[in-house]
């Protein structure tokens, strides 16, 4: 079933998913994501690897 939201409904329900996610959860998400922009945009990724392998470690 699919289901047409508004686009305030479609913001509150992304808010409350990322809510119920850890921070560990969101940080890998958003490393997800980098590497399939620089997968997509042939750029290096080499500051960001570092960065996310810092946070990580905190």
């Amino acid at each position: 079933m699919i289901r047409k939201l508004t686009l305030e409904e479609a913001e509150k329900v992304d808010i409350t998913y990322w809510k119920s996610k850890t921070s560990e959860e969101r940080l890998d998400a958003l490393q997800d994501l980098r590497e399939l922009y620089y997968d997509l945009s042939n750029e290096s990724r080499k500051r960001f690897q570092r960065l996310y392998r810092i946070i990580k470690q905190a």
